[in-house]
């Protein structure tokens, strides 16, 4: 394993996400449009992501030279030392675009394939997580923990759940996952549709939402939110026992993970069609 320190790599993770956010808030154009479309006509790219990422590519290697990148927006670098950088630079494209405050800058970063720091840097609410593996998660310093107030410390079942999820893009694809969370909707408290999975992740972390799922996440969106849902206590995979990707990522506190993982297995909620 390499010799870098987590606690270190974190720190510029954070300063470089602070810097990104600033610059995504004070000098966003008046007449901010689409730059690019990926996978459907409405899966935007603005000047403003490409910005961002680019901001804190060069930030990133201006100080380590030799590590690997990932980005949203192309970056996408082997590196020699171990380390690899994870970034989004606007998860949450479309809110930025349209001004709704539920956006954010993620930066995870890996030692030898493993997660090991990440922060969420959500400017528009002020609010900062981070997480160091095998040392806790925090919101804006202070530690949290993966559980609601209305919980008290113990699992929720899952008829008093609120459940955050995410949509795609492809229709086909939307159309089922709006078939899943009409048969969950009966079950639940309620569904929230934030529009960020990093915020969504954050938001299981601190306890502002009981649980989360979605399909068709990137490593990007779920690196540094996995890893902060992992540190504050709650569990983060895929389904029938597998790690989260792209198929599925599950997060949520102890009990009510393994419930809302068998709902969406007896539904076979990674499924296109």
């Amino acid at each position: 394993m390499t010799n870098a320190d987590p606690k270190e790599l974190l720190e510029l993770a954070s300063r470089l996400a602070a810097e990104a956010g600033r610059v995504l808030v004070q000098e966003r154009p008046r007449d901010l449009g689409v730059a690019s479309t990926k996978s459907s006509p409405t899966d935007v790219v603005t000047v403003m992501d490409q910005r961002s990422e680019k901001l804190i590519v060069e930030g990133i290697l201006a100080e380590r030279p030799d590590d690997g990148l990932l980005g949203e927006e192309g970056a996408n670098r082997e590196g020699t030392s171990g380390v690899r950088w994870v970034i989004d630079p606007i998860d949450g494209t479309v809110n930025y675009l349209y001004e709704i405050p539920q956006w954010c800058v993620s930066i995870g970063v890996e030692i030898d394939g493993e997660t090991v720091a990440g922060v969420v840097e959500i400017p528009m609410l002020g609010e900062t997580f981070t997480a160091l593996r095998g040392h806790g998660a925090w919101r804006n310093g202070e530690t949290i923990r993966a559980y609601s107030a209305q919980s008290e410390g113990k699992p929720v079942p899952l008829e008093r759940a609120l459940v955050a999820t995410g949509f795609g893009y492809a229709a086909q694809r939307r159309a089922v996952q709006g078939a899943i969370v009409a048969d969950l909707l009966p079950l639940v408290r309620d569904i929230r549709r934030g529009g960020s999975a990093a915020i969504d992740l954050c938001s299981v972390a601190c306890g502002r939402v009981d649980g989360y799922f979605e399909r068709g996440t990137n490593p990007w969106d779920i690196a540094a939110g996995g890893l902060i849902v992992q540190e504050a206590g709650g569990k983060l995979g895929g389904l029938r026992g597998t790690a989260a990707s792209v198929d599925m990522t599950v997060a949520a506190a102890p009990g009510l993970y393994e419930a809302l993982c068998e709902f969406l297995e007896e539904h076979d909620a990674d499924r296109d069609s």
